[in-house]
């Protein structure tokens, strides 16, 4: 290699930097460790770090649950760890039953029809349903509301833009309780709007009410797409496929891994069977074979490595498998009755820190509307990032500065909760906020 690029050593190589600037002798490094010590002195830099063990409230799409060890063992079986698109199926069959299964799991979340293998995750998913939706209606004019994750807004857009002149977002405001104004999206539906697109619990953690989403959608023969980014929620909530929303798209990181730096995540998408055909990604079928055996196969593909480019309803790749997979694992340890126990924990933590900062001087609750494990709380004093920023003093990160997205958000706090906060930790942040 040295020859090829035309120099006698490495140190050649580094001509460039002056002599004075390179080391000419061996690195200073301590005599290695064998692993148990090893892991020990890793440990103990990570436990020295500052807020290796702070307190956290953050959710906002992210959301802290238990996962069994039980999860991490298995998927780092070989088969699982290195499994790639399962294009041949008489070589993927578990691969391909592992993805059905996800597939059904999805369908019972939302209660719909079909669901697709996993997508990137529940901000693509939004942005896909967009697209799928502007196809099956052949317009390019949508509404989405205020109260959808921020996020998920500015990818959706970054989707939308530069597909045609025509297609425009529209938002439409929260109203006072914390949910959509509906007056006010009804007023900016046309008859050139694919979809209206609203959160379930919405961005402020605030229940919105589908029946009359669905009502304002129907005005103009909209679509209506639901994004849930908290699918824990849906083990108290109506399924959205039961009230009428036509795509339902969500994050399934909560029931599948812990949040690491805002990622990875997995999307889940499902649809009215009406519309298969117009689903982005692949779809998994199970079907018996000459003999009477149970086979699994890709059913729909619908990208352009697939089909011709003009038939391609999207060129989303390979899809988060490994974390689909962890999401069917958990789902299936919790089992439907676990699922919503855990629900009722998250409900009933949400409740008590409401009832407990309503008790406040300093701080109100500003939406009424009902929220499942998160909701915003005001400050009447400083902006919220002085209160984070005073609490992560006491090990407490206390949620998230709203006024990172806006300016008029800037005294609000975003605060979750899950099955995982004991009472003492509630009673925690509390007093620290009272403090």
């Amino acid at each position: 290699m040295l020859a090829r690029v035309g120099v006698e050593n490495i140190d050649d190589l580094f001509e460039t930097i002056p002599a004075s600037h390179r080391l000419d002798q061996p690195l200073d490094l301590e005599p290695p460790l064998d692993e148990p010590r090893l892991m020990q002195h890793l440990a103990s830099l990570a436990n020295a770090s500052k807020g290796a063990n702070m307190l956290s409230f953050l959710g906002a799409g992210m959301y802290q649950h238990h996962v069994p060890p039980a999860v991490d063992q298995l998927l780092q079986r070989s088969e699982f760890y290195t499994a790639y698109t399962p294009y041949q199926a008489e070589l993927s069959q578990g691969t391909l039953q592992a993805i059905f299964e996800f597939q059904t799991i999805v369908c019972e979340l939302f209660g719909t029809d079909v669901a697709n293998a996993s997508m990137y995750d529940g901000a693509s998913g939004a942005a896909e349903a967009v697209l799928m939706a502007r196809r099956i209606k052949r317009r390019t004019h949508v509404v989405v509301s205020e109260g959808l994750h921020p996020e998920y807004i500015e990818t959706i857009r970054t989707y939308v833009q530069g597909l045609d002149r025509e297609g425009t977002i529209t938002l439409a405001p929260i109203a006072a309780d914390g949910r959509t104004d509906w007056a006010a999206a009804k007023s900016l539906m046309t008859d050139k709007t694919a979809a209206l697109v609203v959160g379930y619990p919405n961005f402020f953690g605030c229940v919105e009410d589908l029946d009359q989403a669905r009502a304002v959608a129907d005005t103009e023969g909209a679509l209506l797409v639901t994004a849930t980014a908290e699918p824990y929620a849906l083990s108290v909530l109506r399924a959205p496929g039961a009230c009428g929303a036509d795509i339902c798209v969500g994050e399934g990181q909560a029931l599948a891994v812990p949040p690491q730096y805002g990622g990875p995540g997995v999307g889940l998408f499902g649809a009215s069977q009406p519309f298969v055909r117009q689903m982005p990604g692949r779809l998994v079928g199970r079907t018996l074979d000459s003999d009477g055996y149970p086979g699994y196969v890709l059913t729909l593909s619908t990208r352009e490595q697939h089909i011709r480019r003009e038939k391609a309803t999207s060129n989303i790749c390979t899809n988060h498998g490994l974390i689909a997979l962890a999401m069917g694992m958990r789902t299936a340890m919790l089992g439907r009755q676990g699922f919503q126990q855990a629900g009722q924990r998250c409900l009933n933590a949400a409740h008590y820190i409401r009832a407990g900062i309503e008790k406040l001087d300093g701080f109100e609750v500003p939406y009424a509307a009902p929220v499942f494990n998160e909701l915003v709380i005001r400050s009447k004093g400083p902006d919220a990032s002085e209160v984070l920023s005073r609490l992560a003093e006491h090990d407490i990160i206390a949620g998230l500065d709203l006024g990172r997205f806006r300016d008029e958000w800037r005294k609000d706090l975003l605060v979750a909760v899950t099955e995982l906060h004991a009472r003492e930790d509630l009673d925690r942040l509390l007093a620290a906020l009272a403090s």
